[in-house]
C-alpha cells in the first residue's frame, strides 16, 4: 500500500499523451530492446507519439575459505594470463555526487499534480529525467508502484539509481482499471523482452508494497529469468492490515466527505516528521537542524490534501479490491519464485505488520534476506533513511552478470555516504578518537598526514590490527578525505557470509563495510585488486591481532608464509607498512578468550559458533590459522587518541624475481615486518609527547579554538 501518503511525482516528466505547448513533465526516450522506442503499456501504445522510454553463492557455514591474509595460494594465479577486466569504479569516481537529498517529498507531490491529470491512457513505463545517462552496460530497474500507481516514489532516489541503472517507472493512471493479471502480463513482457536482449544480465524490480506483490508473481512465473527483487514493506501481508476493519467503512464514506480520507491515510500510512527530514545535512547545529525541519513541515503538509486527486473514492475502493486478489495471487505461488530477494520493512508501518511478514517471506523463499528498519513507517522510500543504492550496495546487490565479483560490480562511496558513514554510523569513535596520521616520506622524513603515502597504485598497506579493529573507520575515512584514495580491505569472510552479516536485520557494521569497498580473504581477490592498481589493505596477523588475550597488545601474530610480498612482487606494487596504536587509551581488555572459556554456558555458545564458521585457513598451519573467532569482554576508557604511522614505501616494481627466489621474499617479508614494530615503537614513544593526548584537553581546545577532532599533536 505504498502510497496514500506522500504520492508524487517529480517535476521533470510527462506522462500525458496530449502535447502540451510548454510541458513540465518530460520523458527521456531510450533504446533498450533493439531499435524500438515505444512504451510499452497494457495495449502496447505509445506514449507521446512514441517518444517515451522502451523496456526493453553463497558460502556454506563451516566451509573453509582457501587463503588467508598470510596464507595466500598464488601458485594458480600467476600462471594465468592477466585479462583486462571491466571495472565500474574506473566509471566513477571517489565520492561521486549522488544527489540523495536534493529532492523531497515536497517535490513529489507538486509534480504528482500534473502526473494524476487524466488521459485515457493505459499503464506505461516512463524513465526520470532526472536519472541521467548511466554507465555502460548498467542492469535495468523497474520500479513497481504502490496503489497510488503515480510511479514517482523513488524520486529521492532518481539520481543515485539512474548512475548505475537503466531506470524504468511504472505509471498507473488514476481512472485506470487494468485488473491485477494484466498489469502481471505487462511487466512480464517487459522483463522477457529486456532478458532475451541482454540474457546474461540481472533484471531488478523494486516493488513497493502493492508492487511487491506485482514483483512476486512475475517472479514466479518466470522462474528461469535472472531477476533481483527489492520488496519494500510488501503487502502479501495485506489479509493482516491493522486497518482491515476500516476498509469496509472507507468504501461507505459520503463523497463530499472523501475528500479527507486520502489526507488522514498519509498520516497514518508514513511519518511527516522522517519526510520532512530528508536532505537535512547531520553536522548542524540542533537548532540549524530544528529550523530547517520546521521550514520542510511547514511548506509539505498543505500539499498534502492534493491526496484526494490521486485517491479519488471510485480509485480508492476499485484499488482495494485491487490489492486484495494481489496479495492472494502472489501467496499462492511463493513456492516458485526463484529470484533473489531483498526485503525491507519498516518496524513502525502502522498500514501492514511489515515485520512479521518480512521473517515470513525470509522462511518461504529460496533467496530471501531482509534488512530492517526501526524508525520508519509504511512510505520508508519516501522517509529519511538511507540511499535505496546503499542498502542495494551494503547487501552485495549490485552486479552486471549472474554472479557477483567483488571487484568489478563494485561502485566507489559517493559524498552522501561518506558523510553518513563517518559521521553518523562512526561519528563516535571519530570523534572520541580524533586521529592522528604520520606518513614517511621517500628521503625517510617523518610528516604529518599521509603525503608519504604513494597516490598511484597498486600499494599495498601491510600493518597491525588493533583490537577488534577499532583503527578501521577512521584509517579508511583519513584516506578518503584527504587523498579521495578507496583503500579495499580484506577482511574476514564471516562479514559476507557468516553469522556476523546476519545476526541483526538491520542495516548495520558488516553491511557498511561491505559498502565502503571490503573484499573477501581471498588471494584471487587480492589478485585482482592489485591488477585494477588499487591501493589494498592487509594484515596478516588478521583475527589473531584483532582478537588478541590479555597482554598481548601492539605484538605480532604473523604466518609463516611471505606470500602477500611475492603477490606485490607479481603485480610491481608499492609496499607500505605501518603501525597503529591507541587500543589501550580507548577501551581495557578484561575478558579474553581463556576467560570466556570458563563460563558455563556461555562457553558452550560460543564452541558452537566457531564449529559453524567459515574457516579461512587450514587448522595445520599454525597459531595465526587456529584463531577462534568471539567478541572480548571490554571496559571503556576515558577515550585518548589513536596514532598512525605509514613508513617508508617500499617499491617491488622490477623484482620479479621476488616471485621465484622464496630466500630472498622471505627476507622481504621480515624487513616489513619489523618496519610495522618500528612504526608501532616510535608511536607509543611520540604520543607522550602529545599535549591532546586525552578527549578532555582536545574538547577544551575544540571550545577555544577550532573542532576537537582538529586538535593539534606531537611534531614527529
Amino acid at each position: 500500500m505504498a502510497a496514500a501518503v506522500t504520492f508524487g511525482v517529480s517535476p521533470c516528466f510527462g506522462i500525458s499523451s496530449k502535447p502540451k505547448p510548454k510541458p513540465r513533465l518530460r520523458v527521456r526516450p531510450e533504446r533498450l530492446v533493439g531499435d524500438d522506442l515505444s512504451v510499452y503499456s497494457s495495449d502496447m501504445v505509445s506514449m507521446n507519439g512514441g517518444a517515451g522510454s522502451a523496456m526493453g553463492e553463497k558460502e556454506k557455514k563451516g566451509s573453509v575459505l582457501d587463503g588467508g591474509n598470510g596464507s595466500l595460494n598464488l601458485k594458480p594465479m600467476t600462471e594465468k594470463k592477466l585479462v583486462k577486466q571491466r571495472v565500474v569504479s574506473e566509471e566513477l569516481e571517489v565520492l561521486w555526487d549522488d544527489g540523495y537529498g536534493t529532492n523531497t517529498v515536497k517535490d513529489y507531490l507538486n509534480a504528482a499534480k500534473d502526473v494524476i491529470k487524466p488521459d485515457g491512457g493505459p499503464p506505461r513505463w516512463f524513465c526520470p529525467l532526472e536519472c541521467g545517462r548511466p554507465i555502460k552496460d548498467s542492469p535495468v530497474l523497474l520500479f513497481l508502484p504502490g496503489l497510488d500507481g503515480v510511479g514517482m516514489g523513488l524520486i529521492l532516489h532518481h539520481k543515485a539509481l539512474g548512475k548505475v541503472f537503466k531506470v524504468q517507472c511504472l505509471h498507473i493512471p488514476v481512472q485506470d482499471r487494468t485488473p491485477f493479471e494484466g498489469l502481471v502480463k505487462l511487466v512480464e513482457e517487459t522483463i522477457r523482452h529486456e532478458h532475451a536482449s541482454h540474457p546474461n544480465s540481472p533484471i531488478y524490480l523494486v516493488g513497493d508494497s502493492f508492487g511487491g506483490c506485482l514483483a512476486l508473481a512475475v517472479a514466479a512465473r518466470n522462474p528461469t529469468i535472472d531477476l533481483v527483487m527489492i520488496l519494500v514493506n510488501p503487502a502479501t501481508s495485506f489479509g493482516r492490515s491493522q486497518l482491515q476493519p476500516l476498509f469496509p467503512i472507507l468504501e461507505s464514506v459520503p463523497n463530499e466527505l472523501h475528500v479527507a480520507i486520502p489526507y488522514l491515510l498519509s498520516f497514518v500510512m508514513g511519518d511527516p516528521m522522517k519526510m520532512a527530514t530528508v536532505g537535512i545535512e547531520h553536522r548542524l547545529s540542533p537548532m540549524q537542524k530544528m529550523e530547517q525541519l520546521s521550514s520542510n513541515l511547514t511548506a509539505m503538509l498543505p500539499l498534502l490534501s492534493g491526496m484526494a486527486n490521486i485517491m479519488p473514492k471510485e480509485t480508492l475502493t476499485w484499488k482495494l479490491k485491487l490489492l486484495k486478489s494481489a496479495s492472494a495471487y502472489a501467496n499462492s505461488r511463493l513456492h516458485a519464485v526463484k529470484a533473489e530477494v531483498l526485503v525491507l520493512a519498516s518496524d513502525k508501518d502502522n498500514m501492514l505488520p511489515s515485520q512479521d511478514e518480512a521473517q515470513r517471506l525470509k522462511n518461504s523463499l529460496s533467496n530471501c534476506i531482509i534488512r530492517r528498519f526501526k524508525d520508519n513507517g509504511h512510505t520508508l522510500l519516501l522517509e529519511e533513511s538511507l540511499n535505496l543504492l546503499t542498502i542495494i550496495k551494503g547487501t552485495c546487490k549490485y552486479r552486471h552478470s549472474r554472479k557477483r565479483d567483488f571487484i568489478s560490480d563494485f561502485l566507489p562511496p559517493s559524498m552522501s555516504e561518506f558523510r553518513y558513514a563517518f559521521d553518523v554510523v562512526a561519528g563516535y569513535m571519530r570523534f572520541a578518537s580524533s586521529a592522528a596520521m604520520f606518513s614517511t616520506m621517500e628521503d625517510g622524513k617523518i610528516v604529518q598526514g599521509l603525503a608519504g603515502v604513494p597516490n598511484e597504485g597498486p600499494v599495498l598497506l601491510v600493518g597491525y590490527h588493533m583490537l577488534m579493529g577499532l583503527e578501521l573507520s577512521c584509517l579508511v575515512e583519513a584516506f578518503l578525505r584527504e587523498k579521495k584514495i578507496m583503500v579495499r580491505g580484506i577482511a574476514h569472510p564471516e562479514l559476507f557470509w557468516g553469522k556476523m552479516q546476519s545476526s541483526s536485520n538491520e542495516f548495520g557494521f558488516s553491511d557498511w563495510v561491505k559498502v565502503m569497498g571490503a573484499l573477501p580473504v581471498n588471494a584471487k581477490y587480492l589478485f585482482k585488486a592489485l591488477s585494477t592498481n588499487s591501493h589494498v589493505l592487509l594484515y596478516p596477523g588478521g583475527a589473531r591481532e584483532a582478537l588478541h588475550y590479555k597482554g598481548e597488545e601492539y605484538k605480532l601474530f604473523w604466518p609463516d608464509q611471505p606470500e602477500f610480498v611475492r603477490m606485490a612482487a607479481r603485480f610491481g606494487a608499492t609496499i607500505v607498512p605501518f603501525g597503529t596504536v591507541g587500543e589501550d587509551d580507548i577501551a581495557e581488555l578484561v575478558l579474553d578468550y581463556n576467560d570466556w572459556m570458563k563460563i558455563p554456558v556461555i562457553n558452550e555458545r560460543i564452541k558452537e559458533s566457531i564449529q559453524d564458521g567459515i574457516k579461512i585457513r587450514d587448522e595445520t598451519k599454525g597459531e595465526v590459522a587456529n584463531q577462534q573467532l568471539f567478541i572480548p569482554g571490554m571496559l571503556p576508557k576515558i577515550p585518548g587518541r589513536f596514532y598512525y604511522l605509514f613508513g617508508k614505501p617500499i617499491k617491488l616494481k622490477g623484482r620479479e624475481d621476488l616471485l621465484k627466489n622464496r630466500e630472498e621474499a622471505n627476507e622481504l617479508y621480515l624487513q616489513v615486518k619489523s618496519e610495522v614494530e618500528q612504526c608501532i615503537d616510535y608511536l607509543l614513544k611520540k604520543r607522550e609527547e602529545d599535549p591532546y593526548r586525552s578527549i578532555i584537553d582536545r574538547t577544551i581546545y575544540g571550545a577555544l579554538y577550532s573542532s576537537a577532532d582538529q586538535a593539534p599533536t606531537f611534531k614527529p
